[in-house]
Parts: C-alpha cells; structure tokens; sequence
C-alpha cells in the first residue's frame, strides 16, 4: 500500500491529474494556531476539536471526520507497513503539520518519503506546491527524499519543542542540517519569533495606508511568507492590533 498525504484540499485535484499510485490522506490542521500543549493523544484531540470548533464554528463531528480521522488513517496505514509520502511545504504552517506527522510515525517501520516543493526561483520558496502543474509535481515526486530514523526523531523532536513552546530546544535544533528540512533555521526562527514578528510586519503594511485584505494579504506574504499564513490566520492577528 502507498500512501500520499498531502497538505490541503487544494492539491487533491492536481495530485490526481499525476495519476501518481497510491492512496490520498489529506491534513487539514492548522497546528500553526491554537493551544497543541497536552499530555495524551486524547487530551489532545479534545484540545484541538475545543479550539477549531469555537475559533472557526466547525462542527465537532466534522472535525473528527474531516481531520483527526485522517492522521488515525495515516498510524493505520504506517502500523500495516504502508509507504508514506508526506507531501509538505516549506513555510512554518506545512512544517508544523510535518513534524506532527513524523511524531506519529516515530515507532513506525514504514518507509517514509518526503517530497518538497519544486521551486522556480528564490523568491518563490515559501509558495510551495500553489503553483506547480501535474508535470512539476511527478518531478517533486521523482526526486522524494527518504526520510531515515535521524530525521524522524528530528521530526518529532521539533513538534515536541513546538509543543511545549520551548524556543531553547528550537534554536538549537534549527542548526542541525538534513535535506529533509531545508530551510529549518529560517522556519523555526519564524516560529520563535511568531507572538511579534507578524503584527510587526501588518502594522507596518497597514501604516503605508493599505486598507484592502487581499492587499494586505498578499504584501505579508511577500514580506513573511516563511509563516504560510492563510486567510483565517492573518484575519485573526489583524483582529489582535
């Protein structure tokens, strides 16, 4: 069995024009936002449905179907010695929701691929999978990276540290080198700068007079890209300043 977990509903569509093998699961968390902190995986879940359900208006029920059911689909899948293939971005929202994914492949003995964004141009690195066309993305998937013990334990030590926001354990990880994690000094310097930086940046895009959300939006990810934001996030720190 194959397994190809891929980082949001908006690449369903494309991935299947691959005509890639294998079996979709889909990660729609935002583990970038919220309370993550708890001892279990059930305390966990009750924390997350909490959070989504009040912060978005989703109905409980759904969330189970929709996004817990999806990571038991992935230990299930791992436990029967699937292949997986996460497909994650580089920027700090898609790096969160991987480093989750490998600390519940931690114990796992599947083979674990990841596959990152082919990108253009420099400018271009935090728009990870957006752009891409059914070509490009069977050539990020030609060119996966097998991800070996070190890097999951590295994996899960960073949702660890992310987890109990210990920006001590994050810097000094951000030093280790893997090409599973490319960028991870710029994405866990954004993540330990992330209860400032943004408000930084959006006061200074909203003190140049732009008032339009789809102006600002796209000026912030000019600006900070590395932290992936989608609407709902950026919405919700405009609402704090």
């Amino acid at each position: 069995m194959t397994i190809h977990v891929l980082p949001g509903e908006s690449l369903v569509k494309r991935f299947n024009d691959t005509k890639i093998e294998g079996e979709i699961i889909v990660c729609r968390e935002c583990l970038i936002s919220g309370d993550v902190k708890a001892e279990t995986m059930n305390e966990f879940w009750n924390i997350r449905t909490d959070f989504i359900t009040k912060s978005f208006g989703e109905n409980a029920e759904n969330y189970y179907q929709n996004v817990t059911r999806e990571f038991e689909r992935l230990t299930d899948s791992a436990f029967h010695g699937a292949e997986i293939n996460l497909w994650f971005e580089n920027e700090l929202f898609c790096q969160v929701n991987l480093w989750f994914c490998l600390y519940l492949l931690r114990e796992s003995e599947s083979k674990i691929y990841r596959i990152v964004p082919y990108v253009k141009s420099k400018n271009e690195v935090w728009k990870g999978f957006g752009g891409l066309n059914a070509k490009e993305l069977k050539k990020c998937f030609a060119a996966r990276i097998e991800v070996n013990s070190d890097n999951i334990k590295l994996g899960a030590d960073l949702w660890k540290a992310f987890q109990n926001a210990d920006s001590e354990t994050l810097e000094e990880l951000s030093d280790t080198e893997s090409e599973c994690f490319p960028y991870l000094k710029e994405v866990c310097q954004a993540e330990i700068e992330k209860a400032f930086r943004p408000k930084t940046v959006l006061r200074k895009i909203i003190a140049e007079g732009r008032t339009d959300f789809a102006d600002i939006f796209n000026e912030f990810s000019k600006r900070a890209g590395v932290y992936g934001f989608g609407d709902s996030q950026l919405k919700q720190i405009l609402a704090e300043i």
